[in-house]
């Protein structure tokens, strides 16, 4: 059995277009606190329109709680809404849908 996919109820994504980045903020301790961002780019591969996902970087004081695990399932979740595609270079995201096959759908294929 795996665990929950978001143990951070509280958390919120921010999606900084400008920056190339979605970001992660939850309330600790009564103040909103940035815990961490996933890079990304728009790409079109092979014909297909993608966000591709670069990178997953959380605070080191906020590492090993299951915020990046929150990240993705946040992000993953939006894209879904938005019936968009992903790729992904990032090792985490990889070990995530790993974890969490349910989101391959949502992967772009180029076969």
């Amino acid at each position: 059995m795996s665990a929950p996919k978001n143990v951070h109820p509280t958390a919120e994504l921010n999606i900084d277009e400008d920056r190339g980045r979605a970001e992660l903020w939850d309330t600790i301790n009564g103040r909103r606190t940035f815990i961490g961002f996933i890079g990304f780019t728009p790409e079109t591969l092979r014909g297909q329109e993608v966000t591709l996902l670069q990178h997953t970087i959380v605070h080191p004081q906020y590492g090993r709680q299951g915020y990046a695990r929150c990240l993705v399932t946040l992000l993953l979740d939006q894209l879904q809404a938005e019936g968009r595609l992903f790729a992904s270079e990032c090792t985490y995201v990889d070990a995530y849908l790993h974890r969490y096959p349910e989101y391959r759908s949502l992967q772009a294929t180029f076969s």
